[in-house]
């Protein structure tokens, strides 16, 4: 039988080893940080909120589409709050990041998710596709990290992802303006973290491959295996795995990550 003193020992021992656990385990931990996510009612900005708030943060949440919102502050309980917003109106991205700040105090994470599609030929697109394309994908982008940044600035902490594309760095034909949105934002946010590097903020870009959403899985079976082709992993990314690389660039553990573009797309584009 062990002795008052040896089981002590013992005890401390095991106290240490469940310290130490512990610590590891708050890793890209997000507590006191406020994320402002775009685009939040969509599959990926809903997976990004999912993953931020498990890692502690406290979001506010905006997108056109409140019922899905409505919904995920339901399901995640403390710590959320929703904004509707159009992004498309210029109004309402101006104003968007000042009722943030009097609602929670301040925004310590933005999260550029927003984001539209209006494919065409080069020929074909007309001139308002393409100008509604730049605006929300790029310029709304612009204004929320304006107004944001400063905020950030004071208090020498920050954290600007945008959610860019493969094809903003290889291109894709009937994307024009898509392509150029996001190859856009991956040259601004590079120019913006030269700019603020030295204010504690960092600025990143990630560039997501095929993911697998509700469009892609009722897609035809040989245009599926035509998309796999041309991936040597042999299958989709998931949300999940874009969400993953939010909040480490998030993190305090990415403090020393700035003007970077994280490509994620199972090898399709080796850059």
């Amino acid at each position: 039988m062990l002795s008052l003193s040896a089981l002590l020992l013992k005890l401390k021992h095991w106290l240490k080893i469940y310290n130490n656990l512990k610590k590891e385990n708050k890793m890209f931990e997000l507590h006191d940080k406020v994320a402002l996510i775009t685009g939040a009612a969509g599959g990926l900005g809903d997976k990004i909120a999912r993953t931020l708030h498990k890692q502690g943060a406290t979001l506010a949440l905006t997108d056109m589409r409140a019922e899905p919102m409505e919904k995920l502050k339901a399901e995640l309980g403390d710590r959320v709050e929703v904004f509707t917003a159009n992004l498309t109106n210029p109004e309402d991205v101006k104003n968007l990041v000042s009722q943030v700040e009097e609602k929670l105090g301040r925004i310590d994470i933005l999260v550029n998710n927003a984001g539209l599609t209006r494919d065409n030929l080069f020929i074909r697109m007309s001139d308002e596709d393409w100008q509604l394309v730049l605006d929300v994908n790029l310029s709304a982008g612009f204004k929320l990290a304006k107004a944001a940044v400063r905020g950030m600035m004071k208090r020498r902490f920050g954290r600007i992802i945008g959610i860019a594309s493969v094809v903003g760095v290889t291109g894709n034909a009937g994307q024009a303006n898509y392509s150029a949105s996001k190859a856009g934002m991956i040259a601004m946010n590079k120019c913006l973290a030269q700019e603020v590097g030295s204010r504690g903020i960092t600025v990143n870009s990630i560039a997501p491959g095929f993911i697998r959403t509700p469009m892609t899985d009722v897609l035809p079976e040989d245009v599926k295996a035509v998309l796999l082709a041309k991936i040597p992993e042999a299958k989709l990314g998931e949300a999940q795995d874009i969400a993953n690389v939010v909040a480490f660039l998030a993190s305090d553990e990415a403090q020393y990550i700035t003007g970077q573009t994280i490509n994620i797309n199972g090898g399709m584009a080796m850059i």
